[in-house]
């Protein structure tokens, strides 16, 4: 049986990612202080993954205005992201880091690796300031994400974090009545 990683940190790593042209060295004090997301895909060079990936571009800017940072991560290489931001157009548009994690390290401690491939499963974490993760959504290979629906779980998770005492209902939207969990409304939901 395993255990829920929701509300632990996030486990030191070393990784280089391509970004904006650049080969970079990033560690976990580098997504310290601000919202996060990591999200993990099979393999560069592949199906689901590029609609995804593409999908994640689109509401980039709208994220980073959130203060959010997103990490993509696979098991390819740093040279390999490269090679396919080069190469299509739907990942030359992606401006976020984009981690390599060959050796699995990273893949691993989000407990999305599949071992006998090697590969990642398509795992989303989002964690706050502190490095606890608040969000986790994992799929099967062949189900693609939506950017879309990760934002408005992003914006759930910042509200409930700056309004004590507070909760979002479903499908809650920014600007809608939330609730506040007390005896009075046990039953009246």
């Amino acid at each position: 049986m395993s255990t829920s990683l929701i509300n632990t940190k996030l486990q030191p790593f070393n990784a280089t990612a391509y970004h904006n042209g650049d080969f970079v060295e990033l560690s976990e004090k580098d997504v310290l202080g601000k919202w996060s997301i990591f999200f993990f895909y099979p393999a560069d060079f592949t199906f689901v993954c590029p609609t995804e990936l593409g999908d994640m571009a689109d509401y980039y800017a709208q994220l980073q205005e959130m203060g959010v940072e997103v990490y993509s991560v696979s098991t390819d290489t740093h040279f390999t992201h490269k090679a396919w931001h080069d190469t299509s157009d739907t990942i030359g548009k992606i401006t976020y880091p984009m981690i390599g994690d060959p050796t699995g390290r990273i893949t691993r401690s989000f407990g999305v690796m599949i071992e006998e491939e090697g590969l990642a499963l398509r795992g989303t974490f989002v964690m706050n300031p502190e490095g606890e993760i608040k969000i986790i959504e994992t799929h099967d290979l062949g189900i693609g994400r939506s950017a879309k629906e990760l934002v408005r779980k992003v914006q759930a998770a910042q509200y409930i974090a700056t309004h004590d005492g507070e909760v979002c209902p479903a499908s809650w939207q920014p600007g809608e009545d939330t609730l506040a969990p007390s005896l009075d409304l046990v039953g009246k939901i």
